[in-house]
């Protein structure tokens, strides 16, 4: 993908993770998932690929000594370390000046995340020719998956998708788009962000599915001024990511299937077409 990978690790202000609290532990991304740490393995994935830099963004001061895993000394000098803000646009902001685009962001406890949904993600943004991207997954890809992976989808009304937690900035003037983030990284669960980034009309498309996907995709872009689409991903376990000890144990689960860990390539995608308007549509498969 080249340009720069950012995996958010910081934590809310004045928040005790209860995930890290019942492992002993003084930060969720060092729950060990696996036997390792949940940020070695997005790190591993993140090593995997070509870019440039990888940056993490923590409150925690010795992250690198607690961690104390060999993807450490692998990533060598591509890896940096960067002081989390409080809140998750701020800390994209924090390292746009020192970053190559385009920048792929997620978070630490995406531990299923793989090299090739990284690329798979960049090549989607690519095709679909937009400023930036949120991953998404099929609701019927996560559930093939696992039945308990994920109990919370989006419904549109020619898709249903859950959130990746992974997303994708084309270039500096894209970054208005992080700006959605400003009150936190599930805004979707939280209807008043929803409307102050995306608006009060495109609130209620977004939250009840009134339209296609990427119709309500392309008012949220006007909206922000920033041409941002949904991507799909092929690999439905990119949606599991490690709240609680339920998903960490489908997690592990998951860790041991080889078509998990080396998916196979999507066969899904077809070419861009344009709507009557020249919008860039979403080629949405059931």
């Amino acid at each position: 993908m080249s340009g720069s990978i950012l995996i958010l690790a910081g934590r809310r202000p004045g928040a005790v993770d209860a995930l890290a609290e019942a492992h002993g532990v003084g930060d969720k991304c060092l729950v060990p998932v696996a036997g390792r740490a949940m940020i070695a393995h997005v790190l591993d994935s993140a090593a995997q690929t070509d870019a440039a830099r990888i940056f993490v963004s923590t409150h925690h001061e010795t992250l690198l000594d607690d961690l104390a895993d060999e993807v450490i000394e692998r990533l060598g000098e591509r890896l940096v370390i960067v002081p989390a803000a409080d809140n998750l646009a701020d800390s994209v902001l924090a390292v746009a000046g020192q970053a190559a685009f385009p920048l792929f962001i997620t978070t630490a406890d995406n531990c299923l995340l793989t090299p090739e949904t990284i690329v798979e993600i960049g090549n989607e943004a690519a095709r679909l020719g937009v400023g930036a991207g949120v991953a998404l997954a099929r609701r019927e890809d996560v559930l093939a998956v696992h039945p308990e992976g994920q109990r919370r989808f989006y419904e549109f009304s020619d898709v249903a998708v859950s959130n990746c937690n992974a997303y994708w900035i084309g270039d500096p003037a894209a970054l208005k788009a992080a700006e959605a983030f400003r009150g936190g990284g599930q805004f979707v669960k939280k209807p008043i962000r929803v409307m102050q980034a995306f608006g009060l009309i495109n609130l209620l498309r977004f939250r009840f599915g009134l339209g296609p996907i990427h119709h309500i995709f392309q008012r949220i872009s006007r909206h922000l001024k920033v041409d941002i689409a949904p991507l799909l991903v092929s690999n439905g376990a990119t949606a599991i990511d490690v709240d609680n000890e339920r998903s960490l144990r489908v997690t592990e689960a998951l860790m041991k299937r080889p078509d998990i860990v080396n998916p196979r390539p999507s066969s899904r995608g077809t070419p861009a077409a344009r709507d009557a308007a020249g919008e860039p549509q979403l080629a949405v498969t059931r």
